[in-house]
């Protein structure tokens, strides 16, 4: 090893000695060589000359030609650029005001309508009759219930205060209050201090003032608002006053409470969209848009309790039963379902429904679309078993969001009919709904 080290430590001295020499070079060729060293050495310090600058510039062009420079950024910069968008998303999304406290929902992409199974919910008008999205349905009923006030302001007011206040709560809480002053109007007409509602009262002010169309109602059925002078002081107030005609006629006093009490809110109808297809293997296959996973900032607060409850779930030990049970809540999130129905002929019955709806409801929707509608019928979903309890809701069943059932006759009824002699319509389903039919894309 050390021999080793002493060959390359003499090499080094070898090659560091300067060029070498003939012994038999003269003293003036000894300088020429030094001289030519010395001048090589002075043009590589000043660099290429012309020529070679030249050739170089012309094999650089060449080399260009056949590798072209890549455009646009390199990859470190495509990475950081990735980066930069993702952290604005978040901050986006952080500062937006619906994702405060709950998680958001993801937009739903954007596809044609040819691709997808149903083009999206959509709800009719009880009034007009008009077919209206999810996000035109409260306005329009809203504009109809107002212009109904022209024509019956009794039940107008009454439709208002029902429809118009989202807190049932305190819609409850208000009916009664004010069925309680017409009560007391009703039964001592003769008493002048019932007549009276002091508009100012903590009672009036709390539980029917709140209330959008509480005041349409009070005038619309004979209450005057007045300024009276208030006994022993020197001030007076605002008073809800029931004028001789309505007071002359209490009994239709009582008509307007009942029918306050009884009434409903107004709600826009969902739309079946009922649809009827051509026999297609395509009948399971089901493209959705977001109107069937899009949540309101009420479900999207109850999914987040949900998930909560679900992490704290996950630490305990749980039974057959405790799962079965949160299957059952995990379909509850959904708001909608399309249903089919595939019949003997091969035909696709298709229709839009809310989740939370029975199961009588489909067997309905199929009833009034069959020629022979008073023959008995079942619905298989898939794996072939019948659900036989038609008061359980569809996201119970797991028919939510989409879902394909079998039509089939009851075997045993049909060959009742059979036996009898009566004659069954060859065709199953309507021929007005068969001129319907369309190709399942």
């Amino acid at each position: 090893m050390k021999k080793f080290f002493q060959e390359i430590k003499a090499d080094i001295k070898f090659k560091s000695a300067g060029p070498g020499q003939k012994l038999a070079d003269t003293a003036g060729e000894k300088v020429s060589r030094e001289r030519q060293s010395q001048q090589v050495t002075k043009q590589a310090r000043q660099g290429p000359t012309n020529e070679a600058q030249m050739a170089a510039a012309a094999a650089l062009a060449r080399l260009e030609q056949k590798q072209p420079r890549s455009r646009g950024p390199t990859s470190q910069d495509s990475i950081r650029n990735q980066v930069k968008k993702e952290l604005q998303a978040e901050a986006t999304i952080s500062e937006s005001p619906e994702s405060s406290g709950t998680n958001v929902v993801p937009e739903a992409k954007e596809e044609g309508p040819s691709n997808l199974s149903v083009s999206g919910v959509y709800f009719t008008c009880p009034f007009t009759g008009a077919i209206l999205r999810k996000d035109q349905r409260e306005a329009h009923i809203k504009e109809a219930i107002t212009k109904h006030s022209d024509k019956d302001p009794v039940a107008a007011s009454i439709m208002k205060i029902h429809t118009f206040n989202r807190d049932r709560e305190k819609v409850k809480l208000g009916v009664d209050t004010i069925a309680k002053y017409l009560d007391n109007i009703h039964l001592h007409p003769e008493e002048e201090k019932y007549r009276k509602i002091k508009v100012q009262n903590k009672v009036f002010q709390e539980r029917i003032n709140c209330l959008e169309g509480a005041n349409e109602f009070f005038e619309a059925i004979g209450f005057e608002k007045m300024t009276l002078p208030v006994p022993e002081k020197d001030t007076s107030e605002e008073y809800y006053v029931l004028n001789e005609d309505a007071l002359a006629n209490v009994d239709k006093l009582d008509q307007h409470k009942v029918t306050l009490q009884n009434s409903e809110p107004v709600r826009a109808q969902l739309a079946r969209q009922q649809r009827i297809f051509k026999p297609s293997p395509l009948a399971a296959q089901f493209d959705l848009p977001g109107d069937f996973f899009n949540l309101t900032a009420e479900e999207l607060k109850r999914e987040q309790k949900l998930r909560a409850d679900t992490v704290e779930r996950l630490t305990v030990l749980r039974t057959k039963a405790m799962r079965e049970k949160e299957e059952q809540r995990e379909m509850r999130k959904y708001t909608y379902t399309l249903l089919r129905v595939r019949f003997p002929d091969g035909h696709i019955l298709q229709g839009t429904f809310y989740a939370r709806e029975r199961l009588s409801a489909l067997y309905s929707f199929v009833r009034e679309a069959l020629q022979n509608d008073w023959l008995p019928f079942e619905l298989l979903p898939a794996g072939g078993h019948k659900v036989l309890d038609e008061n359980l809701a569809f996201n119970e069943c797991g028919l939510v969001p989409s879902a394909l059932l079998t039509f089939s006759w009851d075997a045993a009824i049909l060959e009742d009919v059979k036996a009898s002699g009566a004659e069954q319509s060859p065709g199953i389903l309507k021929p007005e709904l068969l001129a319907t039919v369309e190709n399942l894309a």
